[in-house]
């Protein structure tokens, strides 16, 4: 249990820190600091930490109860989230991810690495058609991925190096590929709204020119270097493929269900894709997909009471996006982001661009999504480096790219990674290692072989 109290003197020692900032928005600093690191020392289960975190930000007066200690239990993407969770059981239910993850077996099932391609070459072929890459791993991905695990008899009390590996190159997959296109991401065009207000113009075409060789090198070497980190036990699928089709044959004609579920997955895939056209938002489509899936009898009330990590995640995840939206609107990131463009006063604008795009970068340490970031830092942090002399759409493009490649570091930092997080291959402590490692791989590939080919097809 020393744990717990480490964590309280941690925040204590940052309380005491000299600085210039109201003591309310210093406070919360201390307290989201003190959270985190309780999640990461796990004194208590993550959901327990984060709410000693809540209370004792609304005991202090670092935050009102009513007007915004509980403002984040009410965001879009907590509950996109959730309803995921059970869109998913209904998957499994219906035994329609197996079906699915038993034709991927059968198809490429001979090695444990060809696996890891297909789901790594599924996620590139849906990401430019479904702008929300939580939709895209939750509702699409996860599903299949879960169920191929279960196939393989992985589960995260048994052979879970299998599923460990299939998880990580699903979700790593989806932050590569986040990156990769102009419509893959959320916050992607938001990035385009704030680099046109700097009078660069990013088109899908430029996007897609300076990411193509960078994404496509990154989605090659990801599985291997997963593999690598990971350790599977099994890397020949001895049988897989036969076994695969024994048990596509036992399962029988598509069940009635199975239809239902496969319509669902249809409707909702389609308005995700086009959400732009018909302009319902993805977390309504979500709840739409949850009704469809009780109208039918796919999943009921008790399944859903059932789903405890969409209940922890909903717990933990809401009370880390109030701290982190808080400290935005308190003044600190702004206040944090003007400190770190201080520091590159005097420089050139490649020496300007590279130190200030590596603290954008692990900045991503303090929020709980991507939107809060580039809300707050993108803006700001283009601007001086075009001022200090770098090329305007290099620079533009850089702070995009890391918009969405910087989500791989955390169990929090996009809204895929609590849900591939919640099935319980990872440790916590494995996940921020791993984690790690892909925010220095990524940076590799991306500014060392995307240098190069940026220098070639002239973007800068």
């Amino acid at each position: 249990m020393f744990n717990l109290p480490l964590c309280v003197i941690a925040g204590i020692l940052i309380y005491l820190i000299p600085h210039s900032l109201p003591q309310q928005t210093w406070g919360l600093f201390a307290i989201f600091i003190s959270t985190i690191l309780g999640i990461i020392l796990r004194p208590y289960p993550m959901g327990a930490v984060t709410l000693m975190g809540l209370s004792v930000a609304v005991l202090t007066g670092v935050l009102d109860l009513q007007k915004e200690a509980l403002t984040g239990f009410s965001s879009p993407i907590i509950w996109l989230v959730v309803m995921v969770f059970f869109v998913s059981r209904g998957f499994i239910k219906t035994k329609l991810g197996l079906r699915i993850a038993y034709n991927f077996i059968n198809l490429m099932g001979r090695r444990t690495l060809t696996l890891g391609y297909s789901i790594a070459l599924s996620e590139f072929l849906i990401a430019p058609f479904v702008p929300s890459n939580t939709a895209r791993a939750g509702g699409i991905m996860l599903p299949i991925v879960k169920s191929m695990c279960e196939a393989l008899n992985s589960t995260p009390l048994e052979n879970s190096s299998l599923g460990r590996y299939f998880m990580q190159v699903m979700f790593q997959s989806n932050v590569i590929t986040s990156a990769l296109f102009l419509t893959s991401c959320a916050v992607n065009p938001l990035a385009q709204k704030f680099a046109l207000d700097q009078g660069v113009k990013i088109t899908w075409g430029n996007w897609f020119l300076g990411s193509i060789v960078p994404g496509v090198c990154a989605l090659i070497a990801m599985p291997l270097i997963i593999m690598f980190l990971t350790k599977p036990d099994v890397k020949v699928l001895e049988g897989a493929r036969e076994y695969a089709q024994k048990q596509l044959r036992d399962l029988g004609p598509i069940s009635t269900k199975e239809w239902y579920m496969l319509g669902i997955f249809a409707i909702m895939l389609v308005l995700w894709m086009f959400e732009g056209y018909f302009g319902i938002h993805t977390t309504t489509v979500a709840f739409l997909g949850v009704s469809l899936c009780l109208l039918c009898g796919i999943i009921n009330l008790e399944d859903m009471l059932n789903e405890k990590e969409a209940w922890h995640t909903l717990m933990w995840l809401s009370i880390l996006i109030t701290m982190s939206t808080f400290l935005q609107k308190f003044g600190f990131i702004s206040w944090f982001a003007g400190s770190l463009a201080g520091m590159t006063q005097g420089m050139t604008g490649m020496q300007t661009l590279i130190i200030l795009g590596l603290l954008y970068f692990y900045s991503h340490y303090f929020f709980a999504g991507n939107t809060a970031q580039v809300s707050a830092m993108y803006a700001a942090f283009v601007a001086v480096c075009i001022a200090a002399g770098a090329p305007a759409l290099l620079t533009v493009l850089i702070f995009g790219y890391c918009s969405s490649l910087f989500s791989s570091m955390t169990h929090y930092g996009t809204a895929s990674a609590p849900m591939v997080f919640g099935q319980g291959y990872m440790s916590l402590k494995t996940w921020w290692q791993v984690g790690f490692v892909f925010s220095i791989f990524n940076l590799f590939i991306w500014v060392g072989v995307g240098s190069i080919w940026w220098k070639i097809v002239g973007i800068y």
